[in-house]
C-alpha cells in the first residue's frame, strides 16, 4: 500500500482570509507531500509497507533506527487530522458532546480557549498543540517537531499546527494572531464531536 496524499476537505481558498490559498498551496502541496513522498522512499522493502499510518507510528515511536520513518509518517498522520480540524465558516463556541465535555472538564469555553492558545503560544520551535481524550477526561497537550499523540496512546480530538510554514506567509512571526484566527474562525466542532463519538 502506498501511502498518498489526502485531499482537503475544502477548497484552497475556502479558508481565506484566516488562512490563505497560497499558505495552503505551499502547505498542503508542498510540505505535506513531501512527507508523503519521503515515507513512501524510506517504507520501500521494510516490514512495514503496506501497514496502516497508525501502525507505522505506533511501531516506530520511541525507535531511535527508524526516527526518519516515524517523523515522516506522523507528520502525514498529523498534517492529515489538522485539515480536517478546520473547516470554512467554523470556530467560535462548540456545540453537543464537545460543549458538554468542554464545560464538564475545563469549566467553559473560555477556558479551554486560553489553555488551548497557551500551549499552542508556549510551544518551542515547531510542534502542535491538542485537545485530546485521557482516561475519559478532555486534557490540552503540545508534542514537538513530528511528536503526536497516538504514539503515546491517546486519543486526538482536536489539532492546530504550530510549525511556522502553517501560518508564517500569512502572519510572519504573530502565531498569537494566527491562532486567535484558528479558534475564532475555523475550528471544526463536528469533526471533534465525531471523534468523541
Amino acid at each position: 500500500m502506498t501511502i498518498t496524499l489526502p485531499e482537503l476537505p475544502f477548497s484552497k481558498e475556502g479558508l481565506s482570509p484566516a488562512i490563505s490559498a497560497t499558505t495552503l498551496d505551499f502547505h498542503h502541496g508542498k510540505h505535506h507531500q513531501t512527507y508523503v513522498a519521503n515515507l513512501d522512499k524510506l517504507l520501500e522493502g521494510t516490514d512495514l509497507a503496506g501497514e496502516t499510518l497508525e501502525n507505522i507510528i505506533e511501531k516506530t515511536a520511541g525507535s531511535p533506527d527508524r526516527a526518519g520513518i516515524f517523523n515522516n509518517a506522523a507528520q502525514v498522520w498529523n498534517h492529515t487530522f489538522y485539515w480536517h480540524s478546520m473547516k470554512p465558516g467554523g470556530g467560535g463556541a462548540p456545540s453537543g458532546a464537545a460543549a458538554q465535555k468542554i464545560q464538564a472538564d475545563f469549566g467553559g469555553h473560555d477556558a479551554f480557549v486560553k489553555q488551548f492558545k497557551d500551549a499552542a503560544l508556549t510551544q518551542f520551535g515547531s510542534g502542535w498543540a491538542w485537545l485530546v481524550l485521557r482516561e475519559g477526561r478532555l486534557a490540552v497537550m503540545k508534542t514537538s517537531n513530528a511528536d503526536t499523540p497516538i504514539a503515546h496512546g491517546l486519543k486526538p480530538l482536536l489539532t492546530v499546527d504550530v510549525w511556522e510554514h502553517a501560518y508564517y506567509l500569512d502572519y510572519q512571526n504573530r502565531r498569537g494572531d494566527y491562532l486567535d484566527a484558528f479558534i475564532q474562525k475555523l475550528i471544526n466542532w463536528d469533526f471533534v464531536n465525531a471523534n468523541l463519538g
